[in-house]
């Protein structure tokens, strides 16, 4: 039973501030546009002054595990080769491509965040981990997309490394290693300035995540949903996480790669797809379910490694 709670306790407050969000736009407190504002201040300030903040008061030598980022960046990788057979009998070559992105795609940022800092109340792993994936992420995505588009966008990939360049989320990180090493004084006036932007992150993300949020209906596409869905939320983190046990990676080593591996698809997955002249139907059908299903599969998950005393 005790394992069981401190599942809930760790998913369930996440999830209700998405709902919460989306509460609030129902009933007008917030719009679409608002949200949008607010998605975008937790994205370029908030996310990325958060993990500044963790990493600038860490030991570099203890903070970075190279064998961690690797181990992110394969499994990311071999998901997305896998993605890549299982789309092979969609016949539709646009919708092949949004089909991959959605299954290999999660919200590592805004979620893997949420749910480390709810269960350890720091950004934890996290950070080793958007280093590991991200970058692959938007790359992959970019590649993927451009090559099953319909219309050929020039200086796509250009543009794509230029995105990752200039990631916010990224640069926190290398700010904060690079405050780390060089052992920065980190003044108590400035510290508190920066946690108290930090603390926005997460509620403000969340809530945002929730505001903007829209259902759709799966329609003709619903076989491919369920198939990105199960890889998504259940194929992946059963096909890896066995091995990541096996490495000897426990407590938020592992939540950060369950975040990574069996979190819902980000919805930007679903923006990107229509900016790249893809109807996106099959994405926001992806993310829509995702989001539904994974605050039971992450729960499962989570208490499935508690029980076994690996979190």
């Amino acid at each position: 039973m005790d394992n069981l709670i401190f599942s809930l306790e760790a998913t369930i407050p996440v999830f209700l501030l998405i709902v919460l969000g989306y509460f609030f736009e129902k009933v007008h407190i917030l719009d679409k546009d608002l949200a949008n504002k607010m998605n975008r201040f937790a994205f370029q300030i908030a996310l990325p002054v958060l993990v500044f903040q963790d990493l600038a008061q860490q030991d570099f030598s203890k903070a970075w595990n190279g064998k961690y980022v690797l181990f992110c960046f394969v499994v990311t990788l071999t998901s997305i080769g896998i993605a890549f057979i299982l789309s092979l009998p969609i016949h539709d070559k646009a919708e092949r491509g949004e089909f991959i992105q959605a299954t290999y795609r999660s919200s590592a940022a805004i979620l893997g965040l949420a749910f480390i800092l709810n269960i350890y109340g720091t950004s934890g792993m996290a950070p080793l981990m958007i280093i590991g994936t991200v970058p692959l992420y938007n790359v992959a995505a970019v590649v993927i997309l451009t090559l099953t588009s319909s219309e050929k966008k020039e200086g796509a990939i250009k543009q794509s490394l230029i995105g990752i360049l200039t990631n916010p989320i990224l640069i926190g990180i290398v700010v904060g290693l690079f405050w780390s090493v060089c052992h920065l004084p980190y003044p108590i006036i400035f510290g508190k300035v920066v946690q108290s932007v930090a603390n926005l992150a997460t509620p403000l993300s969340l809530i945002a995540m929730g505001a903007a949020f829209e259902f759709h209906s799966m329609g003709r596409v619903w076989k491919q949903t369920i198939v990105a869905t199960f890889m998504k939320l259940v194929g992946f983190v059963a096909l890896f996480m066995p091995l990541a046990i096996r490495m000897g990676f426990r407590n938020s080593y592992l939540v950060a790669l369950l975040v990574m591996m069996g979190s819902a698809t980000t919805v930007s997955s679903y923006v990107m797809a229509i900016n790249m002249h893809h109807k996106g139907e099959l994405s926001a059908a992806v993310v829509s379910l995702t989001t539904l299903v994974s605050a039971f599969t992450l729960t499962m998950w989570l208490f499935i490694m508690k029980s076994h005393g690996w979190i």
